[in-house]
């Protein structure tokens, strides 16, 4: 059993039409080279230079127009896709929220938990966190596909709450923003949560000048699968099911740990 992922990164701007057409681009792009899962990066609808009031009016539901024509490209093109986009919260703020599409229609919805309000930013003021709850997993062709985006890589619990709901593909969207030793930190936390949680990794970063690009496919060990520099560009690699079975059979890390997660307030 296998599954064929693509990672696809590009660089968001403030025109929502323009980047649903790059990001339609890349999925041809990825579906031509037998993709079945396209990640996308964190806020790829939309992007701006700063955290302000733009991603607050720009904002759109999950019934909008971008999400809509991205659903039904996904259809056209037999894809399913993780997005990330700023979605109305209801108080003045937006939601960082992922999609996952499949069939044409809206298969898991996930909302950032952790905000980057860290390294001189603060997303928390346009932003509403959301609270920990119970993963929706994407189901597709036997494997099970959990959320989440940038700020949360640095918390491993987040990713062990997936993997305890059943998840063993990370779908991780970023604008994992550019400085002194970025790049560093991002390449070492996918291949710590790829390695301790025994799943695959498949992590979609903006390139600049919003992120640092390297997007990247990682197994179970670690081992990259696919990745990309920093350019506009995609990557595809085949997660196979019994990589995964021997990883967790050689490693059984999950069954051996003798501590639990449990949601924060």
């Amino acid at each position: 059993m296998s599954l064929t992922a693509a990672i696809a990164q590009f660089a968001p701007g403030e025109d929502k039409a323009a980047n649903v057409d790059t990001m339609i681009g890349l999925l041809t792009q990825a579906a031509e080279r037998g993709a079945q899962l396209v990640v996308l990066p964190e806020f790829a609808v939309f992007t701006a230079s700063a955290m302000d009031d733009r991603f607050v009016d720009s904002a759109e539901p999950l019934d909008g127009p971008s999400v809509t024509r991205l659903a039904r490209a996904s259809a056209e093109l037999g894809v399913s896709v993780v997005v990330g986009l700023n979605e109305p919260a209801g108080d003045g703020r937006i939601h960082n929220t992922l999609v996952a599409l499949q069939d044409g229609a809206i298969a898991a919805v996930y909302r950032k938990v952790h905000l980057y309000d860290a390294f001189g930013y603060k997303e928390s003021d346009r932003v509403l966190a959301a609270d920990p709850s119970t993963p929706e997993l994407l189901e597709l062709d036997g494997f099970r596909i959990g959320m989440q985006t940038c700020y949360d890589l640095r918390f491993p619990e987040t990713t062990r709450w997936l993997v305890d709901a059943g998840a063993d593909v990370i779908a991780l969207p970023a604008e994992w923003v550019p400085g002194p030793l970025k790049e560093y930190h991002w390449n070492t936390l996918l291949r710590a949560r790829a390695i301790e949680n025994t799943v695959y990794v498949v992590a979609a970063d903006q390139i600049a000048p919003g992120g640092s690009g390297n997007s990247a496919i990682l197994d179970p060990m670690g081992i990259p699968l696919a990745g990309l520099g920093e350019a506009e560009g995609v990557g595809v690699a085949v997660l196979e099911r019994d990589r995964l079975d021997t990883v967790r059979t050689i490693n059984p890390a999950l069954t051996l740990r003798r501590y639990r997660v449990e949601p924060g307030r």
